[in-house]
This record gives C-alpha cells, structure tokens and sequence, in this order.
C-alpha cells in the first residue's frame, strides 16, 4: 500500500467555447467547448497520514511560474480541499493526508488550474486509499465541484457540454503547438460572467463546433469564444495585449475559458518557440509554449 502519491494537474486550453444563457433553476451557464489539456502543470503530492490525524493543506508557487500571486484565498474556497472534503463525505470516513500544491498555473487565468487540482486530488485519495470508487463516481463527485472539474479526469481532447458533465473524446489533430500568453491582470470568473450576462443575449449555437472540428487550417482564425467580449469589457489590459500581439502572431488571438490568458495556435513547435521568444523579447509578456497532453498517471513514488 502506497503510502504518498504525486500526479501532475495540467492546464487546460479552450479552443472554442460557446456559452448559453443563465439556467436560473441551477444557477449554471450551458456549454459548448473543444477543450484540450496541455503540457503546463501544478503538480500535487499527497501523503498518507496515521488514522487519527487532521489533514493539512500547503499551497507554495513554482520557481518557474508566469505570474505567481499571493496565496490568500480561505481553504474553504480552495478546490482541491473542497474535493478531500467531498471523498470524505463519500467514503464516511476521515482521510487524513499531508497536501502539498506546487502551482504554476496562474489563478484567474482560464485555464482551469483550480479544477484540475480538484480532479488531481479525486484520483489521488482514490489511488493512495485504494477506495476503488470507480469511474462514474468519481464524475458524480467531481460535477458536484465545478464544470470543468469532469473533463480533467478525462484530460486530453474533448467536446464538453451540458453544465461540463459530459465529456466526448476528439481526434482532431489540429494546432500540434499553441503559444500562451499571460497578461499581468487575472479574470474573476464570476465577473466575466456576470458582464457576459449583461449582454444583448446572443443564441446558443453549438454546432459551431462542428465546422472548427472539420477545418484543416493551422491559423485559427475560425476559433472562437463567446466570453471574450465580456472578458475585454471587465479587464480592457486584454483589448491593448490583443492589440500589441496582432502583427506579431499574424494571426487571430484567442482567449481561453473566462481568461485571461491569451493564446496562438502555431503551425509547428519551431514557430512557436519562435513566436514566444518575440513575445518576450518585444514586447515584455510571459509566454509560453504547450502541446497536446493525455491524463497524467498517478505516481506511487514520491522520493
């Protein structure tokens, strides 16, 4: 029996989001999004603790991290302590573990940081416990937790839809590099979509999706996302980052999930090494390049 476990939480890129209006009865935003994890990380370490004992929770920031904040969100807020707290409540029983999160991940950066580590601690008691909770229960619990938090226990390339609990692999085989951009400012999740709410309701169409699945184009120009409005509308920095990085990229900029991290798809890894590196050195912004990742395995060894 293992006695610590290690799993790499990657980040996620949306490469095309459509969002439904409010469903008042649940309080949740419908969705539409080819979603796509990639090889840009928080790493969670887990060890088992003797029965009897409370858990304890350490969040520090990599060395290498983009844009690393301060850590001052209450526990009770904290995603990966709210899914603990859920297998416990699952399981009946205290679980107590030594957590340590190393993010690099930046928080209000729409790329799903919060709920990856959600879905990297599910796996992680499932594994370290040997609870054998099984697929579709850890789906359950991991939809009590958020939207996105179903999709990463799936990771990979996927159409997500509904309210994020349903999740269907993709084989598209486009955009082999992206390059990531990381603005100083961060995007509260719930602002954005309070500003998105706000808006002239647009249809809910998600058989866009459909056509950016077909293309066959490196530039991605018919990528889309239905928050980026509202997103320049709450942090205008994103409007002038756009702006600055247009004639760079040659290119249409996207914006991921609720933002604020922009991205580029490149037609190979070269240009986009080449991309980022002019990014950063004219410009002044964090960039970096990523590619197309499945689900991490769950280390059993953590020396």
């Amino acid at each position: 029996m293992s006695k610590c476990v290690r799993i790499l939480t990657p980040a996620k890129v949306n490469l095309a989001l459509a969002v439904g209006p409010l469903d008042a009865e649940c309080g949740l935003h419908p969705i539409a999004s080819w979603m796509r994890t990639v090889d840009f990380s928080d790493q969670l370490e887990l060890k088992k603790l003797p029965e009897g004992s409370f858990s304890r929770f350490a969040t520090v920031w990599s060395e290498h991290a983009p844009r690393p904040t301060e850590i001052d969100w209450p526990l009770a807020r904290d995603l990966a302590f709210r899914a603990h707290q859920a297998v416990e409540a699952h399981a009946g029983r205290s679980l107590p573990v030594q957590s340590l999160l190393t993010k690099e991940i930046p928080v209000g950066s729409g790329l799903g940081g919060g709920s990856s580590n959600a879905a990297a601690m599910l796996r992680g008691l499932d594994a370290l416990f040997e609870l054998s909770l099984g697929r579709e229960t850890l789906i359950t619990i991991a939809a009590s937790l958020g939207s996105d938090v179903p999709f990463f226990l799936q990771g990979g390339d996927a159409v997500v839809s509904g309210f994020g609990e349903q999740c269907v692999s993709t084989h598209c085989e486009r955009f082999p590099a992206l390059v990531l951009v990381f603005p100083a400012t961060a995007c509260p999740t719930g602002e954005i979509f309070d500003a998105f709410d706000e808006q002239e309701a647009q249809d809910f169409a998600p058989e866009r999706l459909d056509g950016v699945l077909q293309g066959s184009d490196l530039d991605g120009d018919d990528l889309f996302n239905d928050l980026l409005v509202a997103a320049e509308t709450v942090e205008p920095d994103l409007v002038e980052c756009r702006t600055a990085l247009r004639p760079l990229a040659e290119r249409t900029v996207h914006l991921t999930g609720s933002g604020s991290t922009l991205f580029i798809p490149a037609d190979n890894t070269m240009h986009a090494e080449a991309l980022a590196t002019a990014i950063e050195d004219r410009l002044g912004l964090k960039a970096r390049v990523v590619s197309a990742v499945g689900l991490p395995q769950v280390e059993t060894d953590c020396s």
